[in-house]
């Protein structure tokens, strides 16, 4: 198979210079993430906003207004609510329907391989009370392009990603209902991307860049064909169009918005937890934490969900550790010194447990498993030592 070309466009502006925040644990190494002069994080900037600068009484109103607005008088769907029956698409929901009097259609993008956790989940969250139309995408190509994903992404959790984003906007065309609701803005509550920071709802036009690494599936579809995994007539398989946002005529036509709850409504991923787990059933990782971190309440749906967090470990330098001790002491939960120690106790942890399930999803083995992933070990972040991979640069 010929050699597939990289195409994370995140990598090309990545500093070379490895600087951790002042505050939290996250480095200048997680992509769109700036610092200023006190080396200290836009997220965590965001978050002192969110926590002591917002006027929340007043974002309530503004949310109450859109319900308002959009809600149906016969009891018919008038919001959409991509859901996976997580703790956080649970609360949105759930919160939507009692409180806001909405009507809420779920629809959920599956998991690659649904772990048993993740399966019962989302069976509870349904029988709280909600309709979800869970969208399995064709098996076959689904898996070849998670396949290529790994090789030019650095990254099979991709295609998942695409219809995160995608499913909800196809959905609501289909339906006619113009109001979506998603969760949390992640760019300003985990990297600190100012653009929508301060914004209900983002265009479709900002995906390519802060969700898809700078690429969407034609490029992984066309790379794909290159390498030989994908025939001329599989990459014209209409099952891709859901890979795809909707003609920009049909979503401005129905006047289409995907709002985020964490714009009207203070984010804090623990409470979301708590609430869910009263309200639809959600059930935290009952072996113990996940691995690579220490938390057991998220990202829990999906067996291959592990190596995506490990290849931005590889990448980046930082892992699902960082990543959750970073938001935890934003949200004061622990302090920065508990941080770090969580940090290099956990980040970057293999995720053994459903290591040969990954393999034959993506039908490679172990060999190719470890060429690819070390192909993507930037030069500034890794050496070898004695044989051995290591990290040049940890938090302390």
């Amino acid at each position: 198979m010929p050699e597939a070309k990289k195409l994370d466009k995140q990598l090309e502006n990545q500093p070379k210079e490895v600087k951790f925040c002042a505050k939290c644990v996250v480095s200048n190494q997680r992509p769109r993430l700036t610092f200023d002069e006190n080396g200290v994080c836009s997220a965590c900037h965001y978050a002192r906003r969110k926590h002591n600068e917002i006027d929340w009484e007043s974002r309530e109103k503004e949310l109450a207004e859109v319900c308002d607005k959009y809600r149906s008088s016969d009891g018919s769907y008038d919001v959409l609510v991509p859901s996976s029956g997580g703790k956080d698409s649970g609360y949105t929901a759930h919160l939507l329907k009692t409180k806001y009097g909405m009507h809420p259609l779920c629809v959920t993008w599956a998991p690659f391989i649904y772990t048993d956790i993740g399966w019962k989940n989302f069976q509870n969250f349904v029988k709280s009370g909600f309709t979800a139309l869970n969208c399995f995408p064709n098996g076959i190509l689904h898996r070849k392009l998670s396949r290529v994903a790994f090789e030019v992404a650095g990254d099979a959790w991709q295609p998942f990603g695409y219809g995160q984003k995608t499913y909800g906007f196809q959905m609501a065309v289909k339906f006619g209902i113009p109001l979506m609701f998603y969760g949390e803005n992640g760019e300003a509550e985990y990297s600190g991307f100012a653009k929508n920071a301060e914004k209900p709802y983002e265009s479709t036009d900002d995906w390519n860049d802060l969700y898809y690494k700078g690429r969407g599936v034609d490029d992984l579809l066309k790379a794909g064909n290159e390498m030989g995994i994908f025939s001329k007539e599989e990459i014209k398989d209409p099952s891709f169009d859901f890979y795809r946002p909707p003609k920009k005529e049909d979503i401005e036509k129905l006047g289409a918005q995907m709002h985020w709850l964490s714009y009207y409504k203070k984010w804090v991923p623990q409470e979301n937890f708590y609430y869910a787990q009263k309200y639809t059933g959600f059930t935290a990782n009952e072996e113990g934490r996940s691995e690579g971190t220490y938390s057991k309440y998220a990202s829990l749906d999906d067996k291959t969900d592990g190596f995506h967090f490990y290849l931005a470990f590889i990448k980046f330098g930082i892992g699902r550790a960082t990543s959750d001790a970073a938001h935890e002491i934003r949200d004061g939960h622990i302090t920065r010194e508990e941080g770090v120690a969580l940090v290099r106790r956990y980040d970057g942890e293999f995720p053994k447990k459903y290591f040969k399930e990954f393999l034959e999803y993506l039908d490679i083995d172990e060999k190719h498993f470890w060429e690819v992933v070390d192909s993507w070990r930037p030069p500034h972040l890794w050496e070898k030592i004695n044989g051995e991979w290591k990290l040049k640069h940890q938090v302390s």
